[in-house]
């Protein structure tokens, strides 16, 4: 894809990968659009990088989804990159799930609806547009899931299962069907400290960044590269060892 000259629409822009993305989108002389849930935080995006445009949207809702294409269209007609990357994360005891399930169909509907939907409404608009691309955010976790993350792993699993069939229908187009699959990287999803482990924020998207520039269509980085290549013996061994570990770490989920 190109990598200066787009007007990019980013879910889930206003932190972690999707604001790193929009930085360095900006950096490459790019117009970027940051749409997420929380007017808080896109403010506070704006003010660190005031190029950016913003709108507060919840992609679980077909209602705002379909108001995001209009205005959209209306307001930035040249756009021609859709960015799915919006998600949430929760961790699940399937043995004493408390919550409502309306907390946990919110998990479904912006993880796996809202970039199926969100796809589906621009392909029309992108058609029309050169260099063209559609790129979804999944996850290591859609290849090999986390059991302490049932209900994110499989949205992922899911998206990615989606993304593969986008890619073929629309091989005959000018539209680009990428895939981002990020490891554990060192944000806040999840909450506040679970990620500080994980794979340091900015080289994630600098080396990503470097896989668009190259034209690749399925990008991981470290564990999650390895995963694209395992075999169906080591992805199960895998799973079940990084429950155990879980495990060992979290005696008391």
């Amino acid at each position: 894809m190109n990598i200066s000259g787009n007007t990019i629409l980013i879910t889930g822009g206003a932190s972690g990968i999707g604001l790193a993305f929009a930085e360095r989108f900006l950096n490459r002389g790019n117009e970027v659009i940051i749409a997420g849930r929380s007017e808080e935080k896109l403010k506070a995006a704006k003010i660190k990088y005031p190029a950016l445009h913003t709108r507060v949207c919840d992609v679980s809702n077909e209602a705002n989804r379909r108001s995001l294409l209009n205005w959209i269209t209306d307001q930035f007609p040249s756009l021609n990159v859709l960015i799915n990357n919006a998600g949430i994360q929760q961790r699940i005891n399937l043995l004493q799930a408390a919550k409502d399930w309306t907390d946990y169909r919110n998990e479904i509907c912006i993880g796996m609806e809202g970039p199926i939907h969100l796809s589906m409404l621009f392909i029309p608009h992108l058609m029309k547009k050169d260099h063209a691309a559609i790129i979804n955010v999944t996850s290591g976790l859609a290849i090999r899931p986390g059991a302490w993350v049932p209900i994110y792993s499989a949205t992922k699993a899911a998206l990615h299962s989606f993304t593969v069939s986008l890619r073929l229908q629309l091989a005959g187009t000018n539209i680009k069907v990428i895939e981002v699959f990020p490891p554990a990287v060192n944000t806040d999803l999840g909450g506040m400290g679970l990620h500080t482990a994980g794979a340091p924020l900015d080289d994630f998207a600098d080396i990503v960044f470097r896989r668009f520039e190259n034209g690749d269509l399925e990008i991981g980085y470290g564990d999650s590269e390895k995963r694209l290549r395992a075999t169906k013996e080591e992805i199960d061994q895998g799973t079940k060892q990084a429950w155990e570990s879980f495990l060992t770490h979290n005696p008391a989920f």
